[in-house]
């Protein structure tokens, strides 16, 4: 069922600034953001995921970070560790970047592995942290799409993403929201990049996103009821 009004589409939205420029003071904003609209999460680069935990103790707003960000070409270990030390910072949710390279080779032992190594690091830390799996469609074939989703779900991970929001070939389409959702259930799927608009957003949920993940997230509630 779609939200109805700004409340309900808030807690859909994981609020995200992740410009490698934001200040301080940016990211402050963006949790106060969170605070007054009620935002599901709040997902930051994770050099400020200590900050915003402070800042938004005592919410409903998670904190999520990533993981081999922007380019998924990290090292598995290194991915893992990343998540580790963030959520021992307080981060609450994992969005990881998927080996890119593995998914186009067509090679799903190498790709589920670097989810794996994440996933059981990340549970190992805190067994109730949330992992999604940034697949970066818009770069992929649908055959890549189907792969990275079989891997997703051997990895035991959460949700599959569709964008960083960095690459050159675009971010979440309609069509590839639609895509993850036949292939990746019971895995939940979240849409991000490029969603700018009220009309965009509403289109990802009723294609099957059960997230978002927005920049603009203030300025789409606004389209909605109260």
């Amino acid at each position: 069922m779609l939200p109805r009004s700004a409340a309900e589409l808030a807690r859909l939205i994981d609020h995200t600034l992740l410009k490698p420029e934001a200040t301080r003071a940016d990211v402050e904003r963006l949790c106060d953001e969170c605070l007054a609209h009620d935002f599901f999460a709040c997902c930051v680069n994770p050099v400020w995921v200590a900050t915003c935990a402070g800042r938004l103790a005592g919410s409903r707003t998670a904190v999520a970070t990533v993981a081999g960000f922007p380019l998924g070409a990290s090292l598995p270990e290194v991915k893992a560790d990343e998540a580790r030390r963030a959520i021992e910072q307080g981060a609450r949710e994992i969005d990881m970047v998927a080996n890119l390279g593995a998914l186009r080779d067509g090679d799903g032992r190498r790709a589920a592995a670097d989810i794996v190594a994440v996933v059981d690091a990340a549970r190992r830390t805190r067994p109730d942290v949330l992992i999604k799996v940034i697949l970066e469609t818009a770069a992929l074939t649908d055959e890549q799409i189907v792969l990275g989703c079989r891997c997703a779900a051997e990895g035991q991970a959460d949700f599959v993403k569709t964008s960083t929001g960095f690459h050159a070939a675009g971010g979440a389409r309609v069509e590839h929201v639609a895509l993850l959702r036949r292939h990746a259930a019971p895995i939940r799927v979240k849409a991000s990049g490029g969603i700018r608009d009220l009309p965009t957003a509403m289109a990802m949920l009723e294609a099957g996103a059960d997230r978002l993940g927005l920049s603009a997230g203030v300025a789409i509630l606004a389209g909605m009821p109260r």
